[in-house]
C-alpha cells in the first residue's frame, strides 16, 4: 500500500520531508528537514544544516512532503503514541 494524505498515519513517517507549520512554542515554527527518528511522543528532524531538532509531536501541526510530491498537514496529537502500535491501529471510516 502507497503513502498518501488518507493513509499516512498508518504508515511510518521517519525518512519524510516535513515543516512545523503550527506550534505552541513559537520558536519551533518554521524548522525543516528530515524526519529521522520518531519515539513516543516526540519527532526528531534532521535539518538542512545538519543539526537535530527535537519537536513534542502533541504541540505541532506537521506539513509532510509524500514522496510523490504532496503535501499533507498533520495535527501531531494523531501521532503521539509508539510508532510501531500506530501503524497497527485501524481508522473508522463513516
Amino acid at each position: 500500500m502507497r503513502r498518501n494524505a488518507r493513509n499516512i498515519l498508518q504508515h511510518e513517517i521517519i525518512g519524510l520531508r516535513a515543516k512545523v507549520a503550527e506550534s505552541q512554542n513559537a520558536c519551533q515554527v518554521g524548522i525543516e528537514g528530515t524526519i529521522l527518528d520518531e519515539t513516543m511522543r516526540t519527532v526528531v528532524l534532521l535539518t538542512d544544516e545538519g543539526k537535530r531538532k527535537k519537536v513534542l509531536k502533541s504541540d505541532v501541526k506537521l506539513l509532510l512532503r509524500l514522496p510523490d510530491g504532496t503535501l499533507v498537514l498533520v495535527d501531531g496529537r494523531e501521532l503521539v503514541g509508539r510508532p510501531e502500535e500506530r501503524l497497527k491501529k485501524r481508522v473508522r471510516t463513516w
